[in-house]
C-alpha cells in the first residue's frame, strides 16, 4: 500500500533475516479481511508504504537466535495480536488487552524496528505480520504451531475471523443455551458468530445483511431466521420475528448506525456486542435512558476476547470433529496478483471468505 484510496501494488521488497526470537516463514494463505480495507480507505492510520495482511497461515523456514517453540517445517497460524504473558492483563487471563507491546511505533515489529525495506527505506508491517507477501519475518510469540494435517487455507481463517466470531459468543457474551441471538453482517466474522451461537445452543439466530447470497450461506451455517436490511427498519423486523427483541445482538460491521441498531434490537436485560471495528474516532449516539432503565449492556469485543493458545486449538478441534464449517466458509481463492479484485469482491455481494493462496 503506497497511498490511501489507491490499488495495492505487487513489488519486490528486501526482507531482513530474523532477529532474536523471530522466524522466517513462507506464507501459505492470507484471509481477505475488512481490517486491511480500513487501512486502504484511510479509516485507520499506518505509516506508508506498508505491507498489509494479518489473517494468515505459514510454514517456518528458518529461525533466529533464542527461538525454542517453533522449528523449520512447522505449520503455524499467525497471531496478529501478540501478548507479552506477564503484564497485569495477561496475568489476569485477558491477553487481548495486553499492554506489554503497546508502546511500539505503528507499523513496526515488536521491538520497534522493521524487517521490510525498499531501496534502503523502511516499509511498515501491518500488525507485525504483513502476510500479503510470499515470506515474512514473524516474532516467535505470534506463531502458533498446528498439526500439519489441517489445510492451511482453512487454518488462516482461525488467525482472525473465526476466533473473533466464535470468541465473541463464547468469551465475551457467554451466550447460554436457548437464547435468541441477532447477528448484523454475514461476512467472515458474522458467519463465525452464527456458528458460535449454534455451538452455544442458541434457539433463535437471526442473520441480518443487505445481500441474499450472504443470508443464504448464513442459513447453511446455523441461522434460523433472516432479515434483509433493504426491506425496512431492521430493529422492527427483528423485534417482530422474536416477539420483542433478542437476548443478544452482535454487530459484525462496527458502523455508528449498526452499533445503535444492535443495542436497540435487544430486549430489556439484553447484551449488544460490537465485534466489527469502525472508523478511527467515529462516535455513535445511544439512548442512555433505556440503557439504564432496561438494564441493557453494550460490550466491545476485540479478537473474540480470546486466549489464542487456548482458544485456537479448541477451534481447530471443533473443525476436525465437523462441528465448525471452515471448508464451506472459503468460497473464493486468489493469487497474490488478484488481491485488488479480492477486495473489490469483498465490498460486493460475494458470500463467504476470500483467501489469497501462495
Amino acid at each position: 500500500m503506497r497511498e490511501v484510496g489507491a490499488p495495492l501494488s505487487i513489488e519486490l521488497l528486501e526482507l531482513d533475516e530474523p532477529h532474536e526470537r523471530e522466524a522466517l516463514v513462507r506464507i501459505a494463505a492470507a484471509g481477505v479481511c475488512h481490517s486491511d480495507l480500513h487501512f486502504m480507505k484511510g479509516d485507520w492510520p499506518i505509516p506508508l508504504p506498508a505491507v498489509l495482511g494479518h489473517e494468515g497461515s505459514a510454514v517456518v523456514e528458518r529461525v533466529g537466535p533464542g527461538v525454542t517453540t517453533v522449528k523449520p517445517g512447522d505449520h503455524c497460524i499467525l497471531v496478529f495480536a501478540p501478548n507479552c504473558g506477564h503484564c497485569a492483563y495477561c496475568s489476569a487471563g485477558r491477553p487481548m488487552l495486553c499492554n506489554g507491546h503497546g508502546r511500539r511505533p505503528l507499523g513496526t515489529m515488536l521491538d520497534g524496528t522493521n524487517r521490510l525495506s525498499i531501496s534502503g527505506k523502511p516499509v511498515s508491517h501491518m500488525a507485525a505480520v504483513a502476510c500479503f507477501a510470499e515470506h515474512a519475518v514473524i516474532a516467535e510469540e505470534q506463531l502458533l504451531v498446528i498439526d500439519s494435517s489441517i489445510p492451511l487455507d482453512k487454518a488462516a481463517l482461525v488467525g482472525c475471523s473465526v476466533t473473533t466470531g466464535v470468541g465473541a459468543v463464547v468469551n465475551t457474551a457467554k451466550v447460554e443455551p436457548g437464547a435468541a441471538v441477532a447477528v448484523i453482517g454475514c461476512g467472515g466474522v458474522g458467519l463465525s458468530v452464527i456458528q458460535g451461537a449454534r455451538l452455544a445452543g442458541a434457539a433463535r439466530i437471526v442473520a441480518i445483511d443487505l445481500f441474499d447470497e450472504k443470508l443464504e450461506i448464513a442459513t447453511s451455517m446455523g441461522a434460523t431466521d433472516i432479515v434483509n436490511a433493504n426491506d425496512g427498519d431492521v430493529v422492527k423486523q427483528v423485534q417482530k420475528l422474536t416477539g420483542g427483541g433478542t437476548d443478544y445482538a452482535f454487530d459484525a460491521i462496527g458502523m455508528a448506525a449498526t452499533v445503535k441498531q444492535s443495542l436497540d434490537m435487544v430486549r430489556a436485560g439484553g447484551k449488544a456486542v460490537v465485534v466489527g471495528i469502525g472508523r478511527f474516532g467515529e462516535a455513535t449516539a445511544i439512548d442512555a435512558f433505556s440503557l439504564v432503565m432496561q438494564e441493557k449492556a453494550l460490550l466491545g469485543c476485540f479478537y473474540g476476547s480470546s486466549r489464542p493458545r487456548v482458544d485456537m486449538p479448541r477451534i481447530l478441534d471443533l473443525y476436525r470433529r465437523g462441528r465448525l464449517q471452515l471448508d464451506e466458509m472459503v468460497t473464493r481463492r486468489y493469487p497474490l496478483e488478484g488481491i485488488n479484485q479480492a477486495y473489490a469482491d469483498l465490498q460486493g455481494s460475494q458470500a463467504g471468505r476470500g483467501v489469497i493462496t501462495f
